[in-house]
């Protein structure tokens, strides 16, 4: 299978060999009958180790992100931070250090900072749109993990991944790229040298706002042999229904991903002209100062925007509240369109910290709506 588009309606989903059903059953079951002591079917034994709803999501996602790599591997969690729990303590140990974007997803921040931290894992936040700052912020013989987001949540920065990945390698670190905002449609980090690919499935994967998940996907065996004994290990593993719906969702990801992009592309014609906004945040844009590296490793270029208000925090707030069509709420990559105040709600940990964000940052993630009635809905809340 050659094309995105028939692998993501067919990797891992091959029919049904009992019933000849063309989609993976959703198997509700924790226990398996074994063909005596240690004699598994199928390899199953309990659905916390492995179901096989959630292998054939496992093995969509490896093709997905790194199609015809027999070594690439996927791991489905509960949710996308506890994927990165999962995969921090796999790397790191107390005692070792992380370099991480000065502009973090919140969550991931807090997991740093109030997790790892007092474990003995040390960060230190850098620009991920500049490799030697990468490079000044890693502690050789001490940093495990560099930690990239690209395109950034939330003001959707642009990290050069093949840049990056040598910094990291060169240190002898494992470079982690978060694609959640990008989706493997638009974006393949391992291809592009990253060793292990974060997702918050909840997202544009899974894009129904109808299900929490993560995911881990690795090209190296031995790294995913790894992840795998502690996914067993620390549990955080999704149910099958949850699974299911997440392979549901991947079905219709390539469609979902090009009218996101369209529809932010207009949303983003509409403000970059609107007297009200200040600055524009989209690597679609010529002026952005990554469109050059988001050209080149992006298909193209989300549907995630965000915007700064020329009249402060206080009218970024209001503008949240004036919207009809754009429901006010976080999560992002559904098939509805989105608002919220970062600086109040996702981003609200990492406040007095160096990843504060702009307190006048609106994000907007864009749905599959019609374009004009987004741009009316946008129209209305900022006059």
């Amino acid at each position: 299978m050659d094309g995105f588009n028939t692998r993501a309606i067919h990797a891992g989903q091959e029919p049904d060999p009992l019933t000849g059903a063309v989609v993976p059953p959703i198997y509700q079951v924790s226990t398996y009958a074994q063909d005596g002591v240690g004699g598994l079917r199928g390899g199953y034994e309990y659905s916390r180790s492995g179901n096989p709803t959630r292998t054939a999501l496992e093995e969509c996602l490896a093709s997905l992100e790194a199609p015809e790599d027999a070594d690439a591997r996927a791991l489905a969690f509960a949710s996308g931070l506890a994927a990165e729990d999962t995969l921090i303590r796999t790397i790191t140990a107390p005692g070792s250090h992380a370099v991480i974007p000065n502009d973090a997803y919140g969550g991931t921040y807090r997991l740093f900072a109030k997790v790892a931290a007092p474990w003995g894992v040390e960060h230190t936040p850098a620009d991920v749109t500049d490799p030697q700052a990468i490079a000044a912020a890693i502690r050789p013989g001490q940093t495990k993990l560099v930690w990239i987001e690209t395109p950034t949540n939330p003001l959707l920065n642009v990290a050069d991944i093949a840049a990056i990945a040598d910094v990291a390698h060169d240190a002898g670190a494992v470079l982690v790229v978060d694609n959640t905002f990008a989706s493997p449609y638009l974006q393949q980090p391992l291809l592009l040298g990253a060793d292990v690919v974060v997702h918050s499935t909840t997202k544009y994967l899974g894009g129904h706002s109808d299900v929490i998940g993560g995911a881990l996907i690795v090209r190296d065996s031995e790294l995913g042999q790894q992840l795998a004994f502690h996914q067993n290990a620390m549990g955080a593993v999704p149910g099958p229904f949850d699974s299911w719906l997440v392979l549901r969702g991947i079905k219709t990801l390539g469609i979902r991903m090009d009218r996101h992009s369209d529809n932010a592309r207009a949303v983003v014609d509409f403000l970059t002209d609107h007297p009200a906004v200040s600055q524009v945040l989209w690597p679609g844009l010529p002026s952005h100062p990554g469109h050059e590296v988001a050209v080149r490793q992006m298909r193209d270029f989300g549907g995630m925007v965000s915007f700064r208000v020329a009249g402060g925090e206080q009218a970024a707030v209001d503008i949240c509240g004036r919207t009809d069509v754009f429901t006010l709420g976080e999560s992002l990559g559904g098939v509805e369109s989105l608002i919220e105040h970062p600086g109040r709600m996702t981003h609200a940990s990492a406040a007095g910290s160096p990843l504060e964000v702009p307190a006048d940052l609106v994000r907007l993630s864009v749905g599959i709506e019609d374009a004009h009635d987004l741009i009316a809905d946008l129209d209305k809340a900022l006059a």
